[in-house]
Formats: structure tokens, C-alpha cells, sequence
């Protein structure tokens, strides 16, 4: 992968309905714990890829697209602050940049995660949701799939985001990478 890009992701985000289950979703490893009430998120934690990051509210453009955290905040990431919080019932989005015209952002190594690792994201309530990571997974910018990366379940569910894929340097990435997580305890 050479070059820059700003990754926001392709797809539009959906209002959530945590009745529909998604067909084809990745199968979850670990044991679903119980949902957490809704409590914002203030960092996410990975430590098989070295990630601890603070985590900023995002919001949809004009086009309804997620915004990404700005360039210039690369050690950021975000979450969609008008969906589901990690943690609580549905399925949250937290998305970062891979990297930016300073170098590797936050979610540079999120391709390397693998089904069985951990991710924590503390919350403002105090407590910690543990996700385990269930799938990896990348998808062409130009059939990125929406339903089965934004919808639900019913279970706490977590997706996290980034660009992957090759480089160009007309139209940035021409991938998104998706990580799937599955709520399996709290801290």
C-alpha cells in the first residue's frame, strides 16, 4: 500500500433496528454478554495491534456518508455518536484513518487483527466493554456491503472501520477494511 488517503467509509450509515438479524454475517466466537445501558465511548483499546485511542463524536456529511476523524487528529478515532454505543444493544461504528500525509494513523494495523482478539472500549459510565473480534474483512469501495456491515443482530455488536486495499492516486483506497466484534464481557 503506498500513498495517502482519507478513509471515510463508502457506504451510508443506517439507523439501526436491532429486531433484524443480517444473513451472512461472521460467526461470533466468543460467549455474548449481557447489554449495557447506552454510555458514550471515550477510548478504544487493542492491544494486538498496539491501538489506545481517544475517541471523538462523528457525525454523516450532506451525503449521508459517516465523517471520518480530520486529517490532522490521525492518533484519533471515532464513533457514530447518532447510532448505537458500544456496548448497548445494535451494532456501533467506530471508524479511523489508516493513515494521512504524517504517516500511519490509528488504524494502520487493523487488517493484521485475527477472530479471538480483544478490543476494550471504555465508556463514560465508568465501565468497559470488551468486544472479541469475530471477522476481518475487505470490501471494494464500490460494493461495500451496508447491510451486513451496519446492521445488527440484536446483540452488542461492534464494527470497526478503516481504508484498505490499493492505492490511487485519483481516488484514494479502493477498499474498506471491516473489523466484526461480538460483546463477550465488562470491566
Amino acid at each position: 500500500m503506498g500513498g495517502h488517503g482519507t478513509p471515510p467509509p463508502a457506504a451510508r450509515v443506517r439507523p439501526q433496528d436491532a429486531r433484524t438479524a443480517v444473513r451472512d454475517a461472521p460467526e461470533r466466537t466468543g460467549s455474548a454478554a449481557a447489554p449495557l445501558p447506552a454510555s458514550d465511548p471515550v477510548r478504544v483499546r487493542i492491544p494486538a495491534v498496539g491501538v489506545d485511542a481517544r475517541l471523538m463524536r462523528l457525525e454523516l456529511d450532506g451525503e449521508g456518508r459517516l465523517e471520518p476523524p480530520p486529517p490532522n487528529l490521525p492518533a484519533f478515532a471515532g464513533w457514530y455518536a447518532r447510532g448505537t454505543p458500544p456496548g448497548a444493544p445494535g451494532t456501533a461504528v467506530l471508524t479511523g484513518h489508516l493513515d494521512t500525509s504524517a504517516g500511519p494513523a490509528v488504524f494502520y494495523r487493523l487488517g493484521a487483527l485475527t477472530p479471538g482478539a480483544g478490543i476494550a472500549v471504555e465508556r463514560a459510565d465508568g465501565r468497559t466493554a470488551l468486544f472479541t473480534v469475530d471477522a476481518v474483512e475487505e470490501y471494494p469501495k464500490d460494493r461495500f456491503p451496508d447491510d451486513r456491515v451496519y446492521g445488527g443482530s440484536g446483540r452488542p455488536e461492534l464494527r470497526l472501520i478503516t481504508c484498505g486495499g490499493d492505492w490511487s492516486g485519483d481516488t484514494g483506497y479502493r477498499a474498506n477494511t471491516v473489523v466484526y466484534a461480538t460483546l463477550t464481557g465488562v470491566a
